[in-house]
C-alpha cells in the first residue's frame, strides 16, 4: 500500500481537514506526491509570476490557514504525461463525491483542470492539472 513522504505529511497538515482526509484515503490505492498546501505571499506571487497561478496574494485557496486548496500529482511525477493527471484527478474527484455522500467530508471538490464544473476538461482558458479545492 502507498504512503506519504515524510515531507508530504507536512505539505499536507497545513491543508484543511477535509484535504487532509481525502488525500489520506486516495493514497491508500494510488501512490501521490504533495506538492503544496499553504502558500506565504512570497511564494504565492512568485508562483503568479513563473505563470504557475493566476492569482496574486492573498485571492488564492492556497493562502488560507488551513489551506483550502492542495497541489498533489501522482507519483512519480512524469510533467508530460496529461492522461494520468486527468486519471489520478478522476480518482481523486470520485473519492471525495464518496467521502461527501458518506458525511466524512463537509464541502464539495473543485479540480484545476475543470474550473468551471462542467465535466468538460477542454473548455478551460488555464489548466492546473495539481489543484484540487474545496467549493
Amino acid at each position: 500500500m502507498p504512503q506519504f513522504s515524510e515531507r508530504s505529511k507536512q505539505r499536507l497538515a497545513t491543508c484543511h481537514a477535509d484535504l487532509q482526509v481525502l488525500m489520506a484515503e486516495v493514497v491508500k490505492d494510488f501512490d501521490c506526491t504533495i506538492i503544496t498546501g499553504h502558500r506565504d505571499r512570497v511564494t504565492q506571487n512568485r508562483m503568479v509570476e513563473q505563470g504557475k497561478s493566476q492569482v496574486r496574494w492573498p485571492n488564492s485557496r492556497h493562502n488560507s490557514e488551513p489551506s483550502e486548496a492542495v497541489d498533489v500529482a501522482p507519483y512519480p511525477i512524469d510533467w508530460q504525461d496529461r492522461e494520468r493527471f486527468h486519471y489520478f484527478a478522476g480518482f481523486v474527484m470520485g473519492t471525495a463525491a464518496r467521502l461527501l455522500a458518506e458525511g466524512l467530508m463537509s464541502r464539495a471538490l473543485r479540480w484545476g483542470g475543470d474550473w468551471d464544473m462542467d465535466t468538460q476538461v477542454n473548455d478551460n482558458s488555464f489548466d492546473d492539472l495539481v489543484h484540487f479545492e474545496l467549493v
